[in-house]
C-alpha cells in the first residue's frame, strides 16, 4: 500500500510517500482494533510534536520509519476480534476515529484503528468532514458541556480546529454571548455564529473596555499562555475581563503555556501536566484568590468514549454542526502536499482542521 513514512525526527522534509508498505493485519492484534481502508486524515498538534522529536522519549514511535497521523475516517475492511453486534457497525461501513494510543498509523491507504473512540459515519456526512469532526469537534463537544445556560463565553484561539467547532456548539447550550479571538474575526462572525470577534493582531483582548465592564463567566484558552497574562494583569491592579471564582468565573485550557514544548523524561512531564495545573487550580480557588481570579481548570482529560463520537456525528447529520476544514485542503495524498499540510498545522494559523484526502493521489 501507499503510506507516508517519517524517516527521522526533524523537519517536514523527513516525510515521504512510499508505495510498497505492507498492509497491516488484524492477525495477532488484541481486541479493540479494526482495519479500515482510509479515506481522510485530520492532523492534530500531536502529529507535529512527534515529528519534531522534542518529546520522542515520551511520545515517539517504537522504531523508524513510522506512519504519522491518528484521527481519520474510512471504510471497514476487517473487524478482527470485534463483534458487529457489540459495536453497531460491520465490514463495509464508514467509521470515524480519534486516536487513543497516540497519533500514528493513519496516513496510509489502510490503517488499524481503535474502537474505543470510533463510530459509524451517518449518511450525508462526508469522510473528510467525519475526520475533522472526530479529531476536534468531539473535544469541543466535551468542553461545551462545561458551560451553563445564559453565560457569557470568550474563546481564545477560536479559529482553530477545536475553537471553530466550539463556537457552533455553544449556541446549542443557550449561552447569552459568545466572543472569539482570531486572526480572521470576520469568519467567526459570518460562519461560526459568534456575537463579537477580535483580531489579536489589532487589539489585545484583555484590554477591551466593554468586556471589563461586563466580564465573561468562562474563558476557553485554546491558544496557550493566557493564564500567565491574567495573573500578571491582576497583580498589576488591572480589572480583568472575566469574573472571579467567587462570582462563578472559570478559566479552562486544553494546552500548556507554550504550544510547542520540549520534554524528554517523565518528571518534567508530570510537573507540566500535573503539578503546575494542580497548583493553579488550588491557587485560584482558595482564600483571597477566589475573589481575585477565575477558577483554573486544565481540561486535559476529556470524554474519551464512543457516546461522544456518536453524538458529535449525529449533530453534524442533523445540521446543527458544520465540520470546519481549512480552505487550503483537503490536501492530496502526495509527498509535497502532506509536507505542506504539516507546515500549515505547525504554523498555528489554521482555519478549522487540516485534512488530507487519502483517496486523491
Amino acid at each position: 500500500m501507499k503510506a507516508i513514512h517519517c524517516l527521522d525526527y526533524g523537519s517536514t522534509q523527513k516525510l515521504q510517500l512510499v508505495e510498497d508498505v505492507p498492509v497491516p493485519t488484524t492477525k495477532d492484534v488484541p481486541k479493540g482494533k479494526i482495519l479500515i481502508k482510509t479515506h481522510s486524515v485530520a492532523l492534530a498538534p500531536g502529529d507535529v510534536r512527534i515529528l519534531s522529536g522534542k518529546t520522542k522519549e515520551l511520545q515517539g514511535p517504537k522504531s523508524m520509519p513510522y506512519i504519522p497521523g491518528g484521527d481519520c475516517s474510512g471504510s471497514i475492511v476487517d473487524m478482527g476480534n470485534e463483534s458487529p453486534e457489540d459495536l453497531g457497525f460491520d465490514v463495509g461501513d464508514r467509521v470515524a476515529a480519534r486516536f487513543v494510543d497516540g497519533p500514528g498509523g493513519a496516513l496510509a491507504e489502510y490503517a488499524l484503528i481503535s474502537t474505543a473512540m470510533c463510530d459509524k459515519v451517518p449518511d450525508g456526512v462526508s469522510s473528510a468532514a467525519a475526520a475533522a469532526l472526530a479529531s476536534s469537534a468531539t473535544v469541543a463537544l466535551s468542553l461545551s458541556k462545561r458551560v451553563k445556560e445564559n453565560e457569557r463565553v470568550l474563546i481564545l484561539g477560536a479559529g482553530g480546529g477545536v475553537g471553530s467547532h466550539l463556537c457552533q456548539l455553544l449556541r446549542l447550550r443557550n449561552v447569552s454571548f459568545v466572543a472569539g479571538v482570531s486572526s480572521k474575526p470576520e469568519r467567526l462572525l459570518k460562519e461560526l455564529g459568534c456575537n463579537q470577534a477580535v483580531d489579536y493582531n489589532v487589539q489585545d483582548p484583555f484590554t477591551v473596555e466593554e468586556w471589563k465592564k461586563n466580564p465573561f463567566d468562562v474563558i476557553f484558552d485554546l491558544a496557550s499562555g493566557s493564564w500567565i497574562k491574567l495573573v500578571a494583569l491582576k497583580n498589576n491592579g488591572e480589572k480583568l475581563i472575566i469574573k472571579s471564582a467567587s462570582d462563578g468565573g472559570r478559566f479552562l485550557t486544553t494546552s500548556s503555556d507554550e504550544p510547542w514544548y520540549e520534554l524528554h523524561s517523565i518528571l518534567p512531564a508530570l510537573n507540566k501536566f500535573l503539578v503546575v495545573p494542580m497548583y493553579r487550580a488550588i491557587y485560584s480557588r482558595v482564600f483571597y484568590n477566589r475573589s481575585r481570579m477565575p477558577a483554573y481548570t486544565f481540561a486535559f482529560s476529556l470524554n474519551n468514549d464512543r457516546d461522544v463520537m456518536r453524538e458529535t456525528l449525529q449533530l453534524a447529520k442533523d445540521g446543527y454542526l458544520k465540520a470546519c476544514i481549512d480552505d487550503k485542503g483537503p490536501f492530496v495524498f502526495s509527498t509535497d502536499n502532506v509536507r505542506e499540510a504539516f507546515e500549515l498545522q505547525e504554523s498555528r494559523h489554521v482555519k478549522g482542521k487540516v485534512v488530507i484526502d487519502i483517496t486523491q493521489t
